[in-house]
């Protein structure tokens, strides 16, 4: 028996890293999946999103639990295409019962000097795209009166303030407000919602050139091995970051009903990096 069994989880960005080993997750205890990621780069970004290779790698890992998964190309940022993923799902699958809105960018700079673009697309993905995303599935989940979970993935950004990311730290404060209405307005239907922050992460997102940069800019070329002992700084256990599997683990115990009357809570996976 598994702690999802015939259960529906829709999970946004997830080709790789955390949105990957939530899909695995949820399927190895029982859950079918409804996948979708943008598959498209974001020129202020300056790391390459997942590509289609990404997304059908998911589907080879889910499909191996023996679960069954529908993955489509769709950009939170395009609500339309969000809802005709979720349509897809409830055709497919005849529910949604979980929502982890996992999908986000992160791209750095001082206040100041951060571009136009930078800010947009920052909020436009990190924050509008979660309020699509719930935007589309609530109502499904309202109608079929069964309950539910949305789990939100925030930051310890969306906790405290960091440097040189406002825009990705305006945004996942933002997240936490959402989740707090949301987990308000959709109670009466026994539906809970909940953030996590995690701290970094080892996916592509934080492993990549511009945050080896961004931690060590008095190295010429640094490497993922020359920012260890900075990133470790943040935390307060001695570990530079936690794994992706480590948030998968949260979201399958939100998602189920272990936490069942757990809501409206902001929930930190983050080797101590909020009370340091």
């Amino acid at each position: 028996m598994g702690r999802l069994d015939n259960k529906v989880v829709l999970v946004t960005g997830a080709a790789r890293g955390q949105g990957r080993a939530i899909c695995l997750r949820m399927a190895e205890e029982g859950a079918d999946v409804v996948a979708l990621d943008s598959l498209a780069d974001v020129a202020s970004v300056q790391y390459p999103m997942a590509s289609a290779d990404d997304l059908a790698t998911t589907v080879k890992h889910v499909e191996a639990t023996g679960r069954r998964i529908v993955a489509r190309q769709a950009d939170v940022r395009d609500f339309a295409a969000v809802q005709a993923v979720v349509g897809e799902g409830l055709d497919t699958f005849g529910a949604v019962d979980v929502v982890c809105a996992n999908a986000g960018i992160a791209s750095f700079g001082p206040t100041w000097e951060l571009s136009e673009a930078s800010w947009q697309d920052m909020i436009d993905i990190n924050l509008t795209g979660v309020w699509h995303t719930v935007k589309a599935a609530v109502p499904s989940m309202i109608a079929a009166g069964k309950g539910g979970s949305i789990v939100i993935t925030s930051s310890t950004a969306g906790l405290k303030g960091m440097a040189n990311i406002a825009h990705y730290t305006a945004a996942k404060h933002g997240l936490v407000g959402l989740m707090r209405t949301l987990a308000n307005e959709v109670a009466p239907h026994r539906i809970r919602v909940n953030t996590v922050h995690p701290t970094n992460v080892a996916t592509d997102m934080i492993l990549n050139d511009s945050t080896f940069r961004l931690f060590r800019p008095d190295i010429p070329n640094p490497s993922q091995d020359d920012m260890v002992e900075a990133m470790t700084s943040l935390n307060a256990l001695p570990v530079p970051w936690v794994e992706a599997v480590d948030v998968a683990n949260v979201a399958v115990f939100l998602a189920s009903d272990e936490a069942r009357y757990i809501t409206g809570v902001a929930l930190p996976i983050d080797a101590g990096c909020v009370i340091k």
